[in-house]
Formats: structure tokens, sequence, C-alpha cells
């Protein structure tokens, strides 16, 4: 029987010779177990032709156990950790990525989503436990300054009701969701398409270094790994496998982000739309994959992200305009308030014909109307009370 350092250095090898996500890498570990899968993709025993080009062609750049050896050492020096499956604190809803399956695929990165093999984690937070009631926000690296303010919102929001806060560490709604849950005091975490020693974009170090301190950066690649672009599209189907649900603040018209929100939607998470003015290029995305996906749900705010991810169902108010004291008539009493003269008096008679209704009930219904302040009896008829805040 392996021990647990030799597993974990087999996945890491095995996340070597094969980008992450790799489904026949993944069937092999789960018949063979880990070490003797690496063995044989080694030996050049890949099930699949692909495969067995991609192992050849990295085992020619190095021995894949000592590049592993060498990043666990690595990692050891920098106080970052590995997480297996089988580890106390393996995220166990990233291992609902084996019943994904997307509609009209057409890219290797959109067939490629099998659950990772291995974690790189810095920072002091159990994994499981802080995925464990988590949301993601996410969105346009181009943001604007509404949807800064609105991923701003949501981080705090979510974090000051002790939600985590996922998102890639981008530029843009990925900054501010983070520096949103960090102002609050709250758990955010960092899911990276680079090693977790890597500050990428450099731009965001100081905010790297931040939830490192206080929460997590995870990256399925070892520490010093390059943020190559199709990494950032494998990266995606963790953040929408790991969390509770998923919410899209700004897309343009072809956005990684909305690649994670479709994700979310094929996982059967919570996938939630914030929609923008209809005239800006970082909506178009948005407003696309809400008439598209029939799953996805428009929120305006954060009552609304809460109503769709709570486990009891935190029910968002009814938007509604202000109070009124008319709002709790019946119809007749209305009606008579609506026939009410604007300025003057009327007699009943006159108001009982204006209201439609007969002058036995309009006595008794002004009666009720004087004791709510509503109307005002003269010697002439009677009259509306005039809010005193009222010109």
């Amino acid at each position: 029987m392996n021990t647990h350092e030799e597993l974990t250095l087999a996945r890491v090898a095995l996340t070597w010779v094969a980008e992450p996500g790799t489904r026949s890498v993944h069937r092999l570990v789960d018949e063979l177990g880990a070490v003797a899968a690496l063995d044989l993709l080694l030996d050049g025993g890949a099930p699949q032709e692909q495969l067995r080009d991609t192992v050849a062609a990295r085992s020619r750049a190095g021995d894949a156990r000592a590049v592993a050896a060498e990043a666990l050492g690595r990692a050891d020096r920098l106080g970052v950790r590995v997480v297996i499956p089988g580890d106390d604190e393996w995220p166990t809803t990233v291992e609902h990525l084996r019943t994904l399956h997307l509609r009209d695929v057409r890219r290797r990165v959109d067939r490629e989503t099998a659950p990772p093999l291995c974690f790189w984690v810095r920072g002091q937070w159990p994994l499981a436990e802080a995925l464990d009631r988590s949301v993601a926000v996410i969105g346009a690296r181009a943001a604007t300054p509404y949807g800064t303010h609105i991923a701003t919102e949501l981080g705090y929001g979510l974090a000051d009701r002790d939600w985590t806060v996922v998102s890639g560490g981008a530029f843009g709604i990925d900054a501010a969701a983070h520096r949103g849950a960090l102002t609050a005091g709250g758990l955010t975490v960092a899911v990276l398409a680079c090693g977790v020693d890597r500050s990428y974009p450099m731009g965001n170090a100081a905010l790297f270094d931040r939830i490192a301190d206080t929460g997590l950066l995870v990256s399925e690649w070892p520490p010093g790994a390059e943020p190559l672009r199709p990494r950032f599209l494998i990266r995606n189907r963790v953040i929408a496998a790991g969390t509770r649900g998923t919410v899209l603040v700004e897309a343009a018209a072809r956005s990684g982000a909305t690649q994670t929100t479709r994700r979310a939607i094929a996982l059967h998470r919570p996938a939630m739309v914030v929609p923008g003015p209809v005239t800006s290029a970082m909506s178009v995305g948005a407003h696309e994959l809400l008439r598209e996906e029939p799953k996805a749900r428009l929120v305006t705010g954060l009552a609304q992200v809460l109503e769709e991810v709570g486990r009891i169902g935190e029910l968002a108010p009814v938007p509604r305009g202000p109070d009124r004291p008319t709002d709790l008539l019946d119809d007749e009493a209305g009606s008579i308030v609506e026939a009410m003269p604007r300025r003057g008096r009327v007699g009943v008679d006159a108001l009982a014909a204006r209201a439609g209704l007969p002058v036995r009930t309009v006595l008794r219904k002004l009666s009720m109307l004087e004791e709510l302040a509503l109307v005002v009896r003269r010697d002439d008829g009677y009259a509306l009370v005039v809010p005193k805040n009222r010109p």
C-alpha cells in the first residue's frame, strides 16, 4: 500500500505530465491508483495517442518524479502545502466535476473537465472549510466603475454575513470582490492559474499578500508555474464546482467569466447575473447569458444572491416604492379619496356622484377617513388633509 507521501508525489507528477482536468488521466487514477497510473503513463502505456504524445513531450523536458519532488521541496520552503483527495481539507464538491458534460463541445478545454488531482494551498484556513459556505463573484477585467462598485458591495456584504468570497485574482471585478471581502474582515479565496507564489497580475501583488495572510491562495499548478492562457479556462471549472453559487457581474461578448457561469449551470449550481446598462460593452456577455440560459437568475443585490444560495432560503424583500397612507384602504374608501378634489371642498352628494357610490356608503367611509386623518370636515363639505411635508 502506498504511503501518503508517495500518493502526493504521484499526483503532483501526473499534473505535470498532463494539464489538470484531463479525463483519461483521471480515469486511470480511479482504476489503478495514482502511483500505478503514473508508472503506466511514463512507460508509454497511455490509452490515447494524444495523451501518449503529451507525456512523451513533457518527459523530454525532465523526469516527472524529480520535477514533482523539486516542486514539493520548494513548496515546503515557501510554506505552501499540497492537498489531495482523502485529506481532511479536501473539498469534496469539486468531485462533482465527474458529472460535468457541456453542450456543443468544440474545444479541448470544454471536454477535459475532470476533478483536480491535487491543490497547492497558501494560507492558514483549511481548504474544505473555506469553500463549504462560499460564493464566486466573477466578471470582466476591464470593469466599469459601475461593475467595480457592485462587485465590491457584493464582496463586502457576503463576507459580512460569513460567506467566503471566491474569485480569480484578476484585475477588475475579481479584485473588487476580494477587496470588498477583506474590507469586511471576512474570508476570501483566490483560485489562480499559476503557482501560488507568483503574483499575476503583478499589479495585484499586495492584494495577493493580504489574501494569503487572512484567506487562501489556491492553484492546481506547482509553485513557479506560469500563467499560460489556457490555464485560466482550465481553472474556471474549479471556481464553478468549489462554490455554492456563482455571480457574474460584468462580462464582454467573449469572456472567461461567462464560461465559468455556464459550468456552474451545468453543475446545477445557482448561476446569477447582475444586469448592466444595455449600452455597455462590458455587459453584453452577461445579457446574452441571461437570454440563452433559462436557469441563469437575474439578481440586483446581496439579498437576492443570499436567497439563491442560502440553505434555508434567505428570502429577499420584494422591491417596492415608499408606503402611502392609502395603501391599506379598501376599494370604496380608496375611490372616495381619489374622487376628492386636490384643492377646495366638496359636498357629500357631489362626492358620491364623482366616486360612483351610494351616499350612505360615502358617509360611512368619510367617518373612517376622518379618523385616519386623510380628510377633514368643513362647514361646507369635506377636504383632503395636506401632509405637512407637501408644499
